[in-house]
């Protein structure tokens, strides 16, 4: 009976964790560079002074979907889109490095090339500067080149190159800031296979209909999960009364 009892309580708790994660993807689902969170169910023996006869249902987040998203072309100079596989490089306040596909890029008032979220995008040789009464252009290979707003200027500089990486996929991991970073914390090295689309964002990797048919399975496990705990509550009502009557 207890048995039951704990594999369906469990079972129930950590459906709605999975719940919200599918929640938190489809909230997400038109989110630039958005990557898709993953969670699986395992069962996990419950140890103590006896024999682990006991188990319980864990919810396990087993990474993130790192399929890339559709490309969609805005014509915006600052925008750029990673093709295939490889991330944008940010530099944290600690001045540690963290990793994104999201490649809304702005210039802040200092004229620091900067995420939408206000962290510096950091180049082959650290922050990227803009002088000012510039226009920009980011060439495929990550370069940062600007032109003079001065009509008699015409020559074209470079000021920089993006830093662009492409760690393997199981070497990384989804920060609570939704940035990812090496797991043994370290930074990784610059490949120059990465390539841009300019003028271009990435979409969000979330199959909408896939986390909708989610939600619904997840809500007819819960369902299923706490049927079985009435069950184990009817029959043991049941064993009690016919305990009560043999005695």
């Amino acid at each position: 009976m207890d048995r039951m009892i704990y594999t369906a309580m469990t079972g129930a708790l950590h459906t709605m964790t999975q719940q919200a994660t599918a929640s938190h993807n489809l909230a997400n689902a038109s989110t630039t560079g958005y990557r898709a969170q993953t969670d699986s169910f395992r069962a996990v023996p419950i140890y103590g002074d006896s024999l682990p006869t006991r188990a319980f249902v864990l919810d396990t987040t087993t990474g993130s979907d790192f399929s890339p998203g559709s490309i969609q072309h805005t014509g915006r100079p600052l925008d750029v889109a990673v093709q295939s596989e490889g991330w944008l490089t940010v530099q944290l306040e600690n001045g540690e490095e963290a990793y994104t596909r999201h490649g809304n890029l702005q210039i802040d008032a200092n004229g620091v090339l900067m995420t939408r979220d206000g962290l510096n995008v950091k180049g082959d040789g650290g922050v990227i500067a803009i002088p000012p009464d510039s226009r920009v252009m980011i060439a495929k290979d990550g370069t940062v080149s600007i032109v003079s707003d001065d009509s008699k200027v015409t020559a074209v500089s470079i000021v920089g190159r993006l830093k662009l990486v492409n760690p393997p996929a199981e070497e990384m991991i989804r920060g609570d800031d939704g940035l990812f970073r090496l797991k043994n914390g370290e930074a990784a090295p610059a490949d120059p296979k990465v390539v841009l689309v300019e003028g271009a964002l990435e979409g969000s990797n979330v199959n909408v209909i896939h986390e909708m048919v989610k939600m619904i399975s997840l809500a007819r496990q819960f369902d299923m999960q706490m049927k079985m705990l009435e069950n184990a509550q009817q029959n043991s009502q049941q064993a009690s009364e016919i305990l009560t009557l043999r005695s």
